[in-house]
Order: C-alpha cells, then sequence, then structure tokens
C-alpha cells in the first residue's frame, strides 16, 4: 500500500486546480440493509483524475464499502484525466508487482495462498516447500496445513487484486508454470520412479517420501495419472546404448489409481501396470529422471505358434537336461505345470500364498499372457530372477522361465 500511496501522491500533486466530481450510488446487495435508506447520497469534487481522486476519497476513510461512484469532469479536461489513469494504473501495476512477489520463486505470485502466520506464496511454491518440511519458508513457524493444500483456500482479494493490475503477466506466468510442470523436456516426456520392479496388469504399492518424487507424484497427478517404475541397478551394469546408469533400462509404465497423503507429507500410492517398456534416452527434471521410452510388444500369434512348433519338434534330451525338457513342452503344458504347483504349494499353506496376498493380485489367471506376471508378483525370489521376463517378447518365453523357477525351487536348487 505504501508504494500506491506514492504513485497517487506524485500525480496528486501535479493536477493543479484540474476537479474531479463523484456521486456515491449504493448498491442493492445483501450489504446494502446496512446502511441507512434515509440518507441521501453524497458528492465529492477532488481534484485528479479518477484513480487519485477515488484513492485520496477512500485514504480519507469516506468512501464506503458499500458503494459504486459516478464520476462527472469537464469536457475540456475528460481526455486529459484519461490519459493520467492510464499513466497512474501502469505505475500502480509496476509498483504493485514487486510488492506481490512470491518469497520462494521471487515472481509475480501465482494462485496465492495464505499461511496461519500471515505469509502469502505461490501454491505450488508452498507445496513444494512442504514437501521439504512443515515449516513456514519466510519465518520458520510450524504450519499445521495439509502437504497437498487441497482443502487450503486461495487468497481471492490477491487473486482479483493481480488479475485486475497485471492480467498479461499473471497470464505470462500460468505459461510458464506450465512450461516448468510438464513431465519432461522435448521427447523426455516419462517421468521416472527408480525404485523396484512393477509388471503389466499387476497392483504396485508404493510409499512415496522423498521430496523430488513427492514432486514428480503431484505432476504426474494433475497430468495423465502415469510413470514408469524400473530396477534400481546398483552396480552399474552396461544398459544397452545408454551404458553404466543407475537403473535397469526395462521397466512397466504404472497408472495412479489411488493416492493418501499423510500428515508429514509421506504418500501411499496404489497403482496397477500398464504395459512395459524400454529406456532409449533420459535426462533429470527437478532431481527425478525421465525418459523417452518405447513400448515393448509381444510377437503376433502366427510367429508365437510357429516358435513354439519348432521347440516342440526339436530331438528328445537326456532325462537331466531340464532346460532342454522345458524347451520342447508345448506352452500349455508349460501353463499348467505353474497353475499345479501353485495347489501344490497352496495345500502346504505357503506364506506367500495367504488369503491377503490372493486379496490383492486376485486368484491364479488362466490366460497365459498374464499368469508369468501374476506368478513373478507373488513368488518370494530376487528382482533379479523377476526381472528376466521384462524382456521377452513371446508368451511362452516368459513361461519357460517361470517352469525353471518352479523346477529349481522343487529340486531345492535354488
Amino acid at each position: 500500500m505504501e508504494s500506491i500511496a506514492e504513485v497517487v501522491a506524485k500525480h496528486a500533486s501535479m493536477v493543479g486546480s484540474a476537479p474531479t466530481m463523484m456521486e456515491e450510488v449504493l448498491r442493492w446487495d445483501e450489504g446494502v440493509s446496512l446502511v441507512s435508506s434515509a440518507e441521501k447520497a453524497a458528492t465529492y469534487e477532488i481534484p485528479g483524475g479518477r484513480l487519485v481522486a477515488t484513492y485520496t476519497l477512500a485514504s480519507q476513510g469516506q468512501l464506503s464499502y458499500y458503494v459504486d461512484l459516478n464520476y462527472q469532469s469537464a469536457e475540456d479536461l475528460a481526455e486529459t484525466d484519461k490519459a493520467m489513469d492510464v499513466t497512474v494504473l501502469a505505475e500502480i501495476s509496476e509498483a504493485t508487482q514487486r510488492e506481490v512477489d512470491c518469497q520462494v520463486c521471487y515472481n509475480i505470485m501465482l494462485d496465492p495462498v495464505t499461511t496461519p502466520c500471515g505469509h502469502t506464496l505461490c501454491r505450488k511454491c508452498l507445496a513444494r516447500t512442504l514437501d521439504h518440511s512443515l515449516h513456514c519458508p519466510v519465518c520458520r513457524r510450524g504450519l499445521a496445513l495439509p502437504p497437498s493444500l487441497s482443502s487450503q483456500p486461495s487468497n481471492a482479494t490477491i487473486v482479483e487484486l493481480l488479475n485486475g493490475l497485471c492480467p498479461d503477466a499473471i497470464a505470462a506466468r500460468v505459461e510458464a508454470v506450465a512450461q516448468e510442470e510438464r513431465p519432461g523436456e522435448g521427447e523426455m516426456d516419462v517421468p521416472l520412479f527408480v525404485c523396484t520392479l512393477g509388471f503389466p496388469h499387476q497392483p504396485t504399492f508404493l510409499r512415496i517420501f522423498e521430496p523430488r518424487y513427492k514432486l514428480m507424484l503431484r505432476r504426474c497427478i494433475e497430468g495423465n495419472r502415469e510413470f514408469g517404475i524400473l530396477m534400481y541397478n546398483r552396480y552399474y551394469e552396461p544398459q544397452s546404448d545408454l551404458g553404466p546408469v543407475h537403473f535397469y533400462h526395462y521397466g512397466t509404465m504404472l497408472r495412479i489409481l489411488h493416492c493418501q497423503i499423510l500428515p508429514d507429507g509421506t504418500s501411499l500410492v496404489e497403482t496397477r501396470g500398464m504395459y512395459r517398456f524400454r529406456v532409449r534416452a533420459h535426462g533429470v527434471l527437478d532431481g527425478y529422471a525421465v525418459a523417452n521410452v518405447e513400448r515393448i510388444e509381444d510377437v503376433t500369434l502366427a510367429e508365437e505358434e510357429r516358435m513354439e512348433a519348432l521347440e516342440i519338434a526339436r530331438p528328445a534330451v537326456e532325462e537331466g537336461d531340464v532346460s532342454g525338457q522345458i524347451d520342447r513342452m508345448p506352452t500349455a503344458t508349460l501353463l499348467a505345470l505353474g497353475r499345479e504347483f501353485i495347489s501344490r504349494m497352496r495345500g502346504r499353506s505357503a506364506p506367500w500364498l495367504q488369503q491377503r496376498v490372493l486379496d490383492i493380485h486376485g486368484q491364479p489367471p488362466d490366460d497365459a499372457a498374464l499368469f508369468a506376471y501374476w506368478f513373478a508378483s507373488v513368488l518370494p525370489i530376487s528382482d533379479e530372477e523377476k526381472y528376466k521376463l521384462m524382456g521377452t517378447t513371446t508368451v511362452r518365453e516368459r513361461l519357460k522361465i517361470t517352469a525353471s523357477w518352479i523346477r529349481r525351487i522343487e529340486s531345492q536348487r535354488w
């Protein structure tokens, strides 16, 4: 307000004796009952254009909240007053913008939110600071606010003020933020969560607490609700054309189904796998990985049947050659082998087949295309073994992998 007062005072001292006449007009709304109907509308003559005169009237305490004003000025001064109003508005807008800069991003505030301690910040800036600490970034007082700010209203007064004084600046800011909030730059449009394995058609439950991934999660929820999950490459084994990177280059695209944010900002996320992909190129956005990915598709049914026929027709192998025996099994037999193994393990009350596990992942599927993913999701073996499924392109190949797991478990050589 001090900045506005300085602008008005400068122009008020320049106006000379040219007055602006203002007449009060009572507003017929819910507030008019507070104003006596017997009162007569007052008129005022104050030097300056409309903006200067109105501000002067308000600063003197004579402008009621429940009235509008009609303006009149001499015809020969109308254009002069209009030019002055334009100049004053431009200077007030410039001065005001400096006063409404966010103390986090130092840009003009966008969707401002006022904290209980009285500080106003951009909604997104405040949300990002709450990812790191539940304290006001200005005064460091504790904030009893939900980290998502979903129930925190915007400061309507400041929103209205900004939209009225600097609409172009606000529009530019909206566009800039939209650009920043996109999942990636150019072709790097898939955010990556480097953590563990996920499989198509299977649920994956995540607990997200790192600030960078909280930001990624918020952007995904505001966008298409999808992100890729990859297994951590702890030994930096070379990954095809990517070389030694911190993740394995085959992953699964997940879709966010539900997200619960705890009071401390931790997010509990339920997702479901959609499809597998391979990372072609990768980068970093605000601390988390983003990538250009290629979807992994299975071969056609005709090609799969051709490959199955070739393998089944191979010469018989020795009894001890487990791998050779699996290769010669029909695909239907491989599926039956897996389902029979599940039945035996349930009969032995295997802990990894308890009812709570089946409630999450469902019963063993009859569909051969889905069985391997379901089996890998419930079987307690290393992720490195499960990762062998990720780069396959046939149902048969995946069932052969699950069959090899079963044979090794049965022979107690795992």
